[in-house]
């Protein structure tokens, strides 16, 4: 009876043992779980809020809002303030007080380019005629003033002229632009009369018109 007894309480204690592992191993289990699953849930509730104290980048300006080009200004002027081919006069006598020519064929006595009536343009045919230059083919007339300007040998030779420069005539009229500068091709060449020193002047700066000009606008 003594024998049966310790085996009985051997196996109770053995049972006690095995029911103590196991409640531990399921404390532990749990434990774990609950440290991996809370882990993902506090990340996740986690936000980060990013500071308005530092620098904001991105657009600022609505969707669908087109940008302004650098420099640009809504205010700026048109560039049509500029010289263009039906603004560009040729100044006879380079002098702002007579009228100004538009494309002139300058037929009848020319379209004088010198104060002293010296140098004319002549049945011309303008092939270019812009805001930055004019050229046209004719016969350019010159005076060989000799003896004298009065009394000299007006020779017409055929030449290609280009009309170039021009410069703003400030009025209260419509804007208008004057060529003050001219070049010239002769085909034919020039006679002896109007070479070397009495080659006419190629290039030409209408100075004195230049002058004028600067004056007006000053005024």
């Amino acid at each position: 009876m003594v024998e049966i007894t310790k085996v009985l309480r051997t196996r109770q204690v053995a049972s006690w043992a095995s029911l103590a592992c196991v409640a531990v191993l399921l404390t532990a289990c749990t434990s774990s779980t609950g440290s991996a699953a809370s882990s993902p849930a506090s990340t996740a509730g986690t936000v980060s809020t990013p500071s308005t104290s530092g620098p904001v980048t991105g657009p600022t300006t609505p969707p669908g809002t087109p940008a302004s080009s650098p420099g640009t200004s809504a205010s700026s002027p048109s560039l049509a303030a500029g010289p263009t081919g039906a603004s560009t006069f040729l100044a006879p006598e380079q002098s702002l007080n007579a009228t100004l020519l538009h494309e002139p064929a300058c037929g009848g006595f020319g379209c004088a380019l010198s104060g002293d009536s010296t140098a004319f343009l002549f049945r011309m045919t303008w092939t270019t005629w812009s805001g930055a230059e004019a050229v046209g083919a004719g016969n350019y007339k010159l005076d060989d003033c000799n003896p004298d300007c009065a009394g000299g040998h007006v020779y017409s030779v055929a030449t290609v002229v280009t009309l170039s420069q021009p410069v703003k005539v400030c009025s209260s009229a419509d804007p208008r632009w004057v060529w003050t500068h001219a070049s010239f091709t002769f085909p034919d060449g020039l006679p002896k009369a109007l070479q070397g020193q009495n080659a006419p002047q190629n290039p030409w700066t209408f100075s004195p018109l230049i002058t004028a000009a600067q004056q007006a606008c000053a005024s």
